[in-house]
């Protein structure tokens, strides 16, 4: 049976918009099964736990499972790949962060782009880093540290948890802008970095505030400012490294983010989610308590953040010549 022209055009164009409708309301009903958010660490540190309480909260929002699943391995890569390359449905997420930032330059090869293959979903928060030192420096401010360290080049040791890791990179950041020269002592992990540090065998730290506490509170280590741009509501009376190094601020950073070429309904559905989440005060306390301060963005802002980070920490490593591992 002939089918007229017009009539052909209509049914064709009638199916060709529907795998668009049909996308739509697919994305429309998601979650419809649980959803993978893969940690690219080993489970109980920090990324671990912000990944499972931002999963417990889409969970509870989205009334589907979001499961955990955790593969460390080459400073975060492993994990990452495997979102890469999984399938753009939304039901495989990453849980984002700086050393995905960093490592674009620190790696000479990388089988993916991250800013090319990962789509930004949202951020999540800012990770307070503070800078400290074993009370046996005698320096009780940033600018006592300072000269004291450039009247001792090369005599002051920096622990960190690994060439490359936010601890490492805070430091030489550091040590660019306030001119000074510090012995870098990478370790296997921060627990062993921060023994040592208590220990006197490093002198001086940057990393994430947590670990720290309660060494400070009972003055087996010296606070001396914290790396954020403003000072921390946690610690008010602590100073910000940027008072005395103009222009220095560091922080760590956490967020979800999708195989490239997700539909922008589920990226959408997510970011409204996450950010409804961290104007919960609930759930922002249980944040805070891991010493992440809520950062709520659209999907552009959070893709700008990571390609902002991207350049800066890339010139901290190519500047330091910094290498992995």
């Amino acid at each position: 049976m002939k089918i007229p022209r017009r009539r052909f055009l209509h049914l064709a164009g009638g199916a060709s918009a529907f795998p668009v409708v049909s996308r739509f309301a697919w994305a429309q009903e998601y979650p419809t099964r649980p959803v993978r958010i893969i940690v690219p660490y080993a489970p109980g540190g920090p990324a671990d736990i912000v990944a499972r309480v931002i999963g417990q909260w889409l969970s509870d929002r989205l009334g589907q499972q979001f499961v955990i699943e955790n593969r460390s391995g080459a400073g975060g890569n492993i994990g990452t790949l495997a979102v890469v390359r999984a399938p753009p449905d939304g039901y495989t997420l990453l849980l984002a962060g700086l050393p995905n930032a960093s490592n674009a330059t620190l790696y000479d090869t990388l089988n993916y782009n991250f800013i090319r293959d990962i789509t930004p979903v949202a951020s999540i928060g800012r990770v307070t880093v503070i800078m400290v030192v074993n009370p046996s420096v005698p320096a009780k401010t940033v600018p006592e540290f300072i000269a004291y360290a450039q009247a001792n080049p090369g005599r002051i040791n920096m622990g960190s948890a690994g060439n490359g890791t936010t601890a490492h990179m805070s430091g030489e950041l550091f040590k660019m802008m306030a001119g000074v020269n510090l012995v870098h002592v990478p370790y296997r992990g921060q627990p062993q970095a921060l023994t040592d540090l208590i220990g006197g065998r490093v002198q001086v730290m940057f990393d994430t505030t947590p670990p720290f506490f309660e060494h400070i509170r009972a003055g087996a280590l010296r606070a001396l400012a914290v790396a954020s741009a403003t000072r921390w509501e946690v610690l008010p009376d602590l100073p910000t490294v940027g008072e005395f190094v103009n222009g220095y601020e560091v922080s760590g950073w956490y967020g979800i983010g999708a195989p490239k070429d997700t539909l922008r309904a589920i990226v959408e559905k997510l970011n409204s989610a996450i950010n409804a989440g961290l104007t919960d005060p609930a759930l922002k306390a249980r944040l805070a308590d891991l010493g992440v301060s809520a950062f709520a963005s659209s999907p552009a802002d959070f893709g700008k953040f990571i390609a902002d980070e991207t350049e800066k920490w890339g010139k901290v490593i190519r500047t330091a010549n910094i290498k992995p591992e």
